[in-house]
């Protein structure tokens, strides 16, 4: 029996660093996915999506449009999605998304930022990501 107790000491903390590390991944992948509707959006209405409702689909029986235009799923559009919590806001000339773990530790042990640029950045903590904190590697 220690011996079980020992192996599940060691293993059950890993497993659980993995598990986080692919959320994490999966989040990163959310970023590049609206910042790649944020631009196809842009060329289309010639500025950027105030809230990511307006990129996700429309409501039953509308058309696509600047309201609603389809370019992401109705779960990342919806802010919640993979344990984390995404918002975004317009900004002058662009936009800004920021993801932080609906339960920190939990979900999550990073805030990711995107904006107009392209490029994730992150922070290790409960502080939310910004255009300054450190580039995703």
């Amino acid at each position: 029996m220690a011996i079980i107790a020992v192996v599940l000491g060691v293993a059950i903390p890993s497993l659980q660093k993995a598990r986080l590390n692919a959320e994490e991944t999966m989040v990163v992948r959310e970023l590049h996915t609206i910042g790649q509707a944020e631009t196809q959006y842009h060329s289309q209405f010639g500025k950027y999506a105030a809230t990511l409702r307006e990129l996700g689909p429309p409501v039953r029986g509308a058309a696509d449009g600047p309201q609603a235009a389809h370019l992401i799923p109705a779960n990342l559009a919806s802010g919640e999605k993979n344990g984390y919590m995404f918002s975004m806001t317009s900004e002058a000339g662009g936009f800004a998304v920021v993801a932080i773990p609906k339960v920190f530790g939990s979900t999550g042990r990073r805030t990711f930022y995107l904006d107009q640029d392209g490029v994730v950045h992150q922070n290790w903590g409960r502080e939310p990501a910004s255009a300054d904190s450190p580039e995703f590697q």
